[in-house]
């Protein structure tokens, strides 16, 4: 990878304290995100996108810690820096978007109360100016009325104009990073496409480096450069998003990839993932995946695989390209591919 890389994520470790000990739920993740591209984080639920997001704003509550790795952003690790100095970043340098707006907005004040605030807290504008800047907020996310709009409430609005207020609040100081945090899951799918085509020509306009965190690989596909797939806490593979899709190397990828609807296959001929995600309490001892995967060995159970590089700009966590694999030496995960 040559580009200019915006932020490097090394060995990153978040982990929760409870009575029981310790729950690793980000288990050793890095990826690279290079400037102006998109990178999609994809995986199950409980997979530890969430927390890999909410660990690069330092974001995690009290029962949460960061407890090793490293997370470069524009040359600086962010997990070295004081309270004051990642308060800057949050909001200026890097914003973040969540899946449900009505839990980030405050149904007690209007949307112009909300965005004033956010440009007071950030920037210091005053109520004059800041209605202005709203006002150019609103048009730029596409909402009409947006004078109107100002005066009303969260609730007075459709998901889809809630979800393009938090956009307009996350674009307010012009963020070199944007994270979305699955930000089309609660809408339908014609306002999915369009909040996806409007992030999209949003970086394109202002040149931002976004992180698309969601399940969905048909989201991937249509808005990401690059794909860092997360399984149990950990990157089992990155790959560039054509790659990924033409020639996968993981099987939890493959398994992903089959799990896809198309028009060309019926329902009922889907390949879902057999088994379900393991408890971050109760994660296998070898490879987290090895429970669901038709290729496990006995090496697989035992000892978890390293991330790592393949020669072709790819990262996998897998055993079967080590010259330890104690399985069929031709075996080939990308046969068992039957998505195009």
């Amino acid at each position: 990878m040559s580009e200019e890389i915006i932020l490097d994520i090394n060995n990153l470790r978040t982990s929760f304290f409870d009575d029981d000990g310790e729950i690793k739920a980000v288990d050793g993740v890095s990826f690279k995100l290079p400037k102006g591209k998109t990178l999609g984080v994809v995986g199950e639920s409980g997979s530890g996108k969430s927390i890999t997001a909410l660990s690069i704003l330092r974001l995690i509550d009290s029962k949460g810690k960061i407890v090793d790795g490293s997370i470069n952003f524009k040359g600086k690790d962010l997990t070295k820096l004081s309270t004051k100095q990642i308060q800057h970043i949050r909001g200026n340098e890097i914003s973040m978007i969540f899946q449900e707006p009505m839990t980030s907005l405050n149904p007690v004040y209007t949307i112009g109360q909300q965005i004033r605030e956010t440009l007071k807290v950030h920037e210091g504008i005053g109520k004059e100016k800041g209605n202005k800047r709203a006002v150019e907020l609103l048009q730029l996310v596409g909402i009409p009325s947006p004078e109107a709009r100002l005066k009303q409430y969260p609730h007075e609005l459709s998901g889809g104009m809630r979800q393009r207020v938090m956009i307009a609040m996350a674009l307010a100081c012009k963020p070199d990073l944007l994270i979305a945090d699955e930000p089309t899951t609660a809408l339908d799918v014609t306002i999915q496409a369009q909040i996806l085509e409007l992030i999209n020509d949003l970086q394109d306009n202002l040149g931002m480096s976004v992180i698309m965190i969601t399940h969905d690989l048909g989201v991937v596909a249509e808005t990401c450069d690059y794909v860092a797939v997360m399984y149990g806490g950990k990157v089992v593979e990155y790959q560039d998003v054509i790659s990924l899709f033409k020639n996968p190397r993981h099987p939890y990828t493959v398994g992903l990839l089959n799990s896809i609807p198309r028009h060309d296959i019926d329902v009922e001929d889907l390949e879902p993932i057999r088994g379900s995600v393991p408890s971050p309490k109760n994660m296998p001892k070898g490879c987290h995946f090895a429970p669901r995967c038709p290729f496990a060995t006995d090496l697989c159970n035992a000892e978890m695989p390293s991330l790592d590089h393949l020669g072709d700009d790819s990262d996998v966590r897998c055993w079967i390209y080590s010259d330890r694999w104690d399985g069929d030496p031709e075996v080939n995960v990308v046969d068992q591919k039957t998505t195009s």
